[in-house]
């Protein structure tokens, strides 16, 4: 799948040391978990390159959770920030999902401090529809603030 200047596809087992570069880069992981790189290979997980560079960037989620819902997700280094690629493979992905993929809703959730991820979401078109609080056993900084859900669902998408 291409965009304007990204190429998406499939995250294959060939991505897995790019997945753990990204993964070991603190400012990434900052306001998320670690999990190992091999959780993220399979259908709802998509390799972002630059098309001008050919560089691997990040990846993108777009994973089917039920009942016509997908959770959208991503993760980019640090020095793609700022330049509109979430934005632009986020919206690819809804755009696709809502009208080839029977998608009929988009969530996505984050930690309320994460401010950059949480405009993504609303230059997305999604809107926030609550803030949550978990009980983790390792809290992150930030988390006492608590986490953050979005949604944007095909019937706003379409009158958008």
């Amino acid at each position: 799948m291409e965009t304007e200047r990204l190429t998406l596809r499939p995250l294959t087992a060939s991505d897995v040391d790019a997945l753990e570069k990204l993964h070991a880069d603190p400012e990434v992981m900052r306001f998320l978990d670690p999990e190992p790189a091999e959780n993220f290979l399979g259908g709802s997980f998509w390799a972002a390159h630059e098309k001008e560079s050919g560089r691997f960037i990040g990846w993108f989620e777009f994973k089917d959770v039920g009942e016509g819902a997908v959770e959208l997700g991503y993760r980019l280094h640090p020095e793609f920030w700022g330049r509109g690629y979430a934005t632009e493979g986020g919206r690819t992905l809804i755009d696709r999902g809502f009208t080839t993929g029977g998608v009929e809703r988009v969530v996505a959730t984050t930690m309320f401090v994460n401010s950059g991820s949480r405009r993504v979401m609303e230059k997305c078109g999604l809107r926030h529809v609550r803030t949550f609080h978990v009980d983790w056993d390792e809290p992150l900084p930030g988390s006492e603030q608590g986490e953050v859900e979005y949604v944007l669902t095909k019937e706003e998408w379409q009158s958008s």
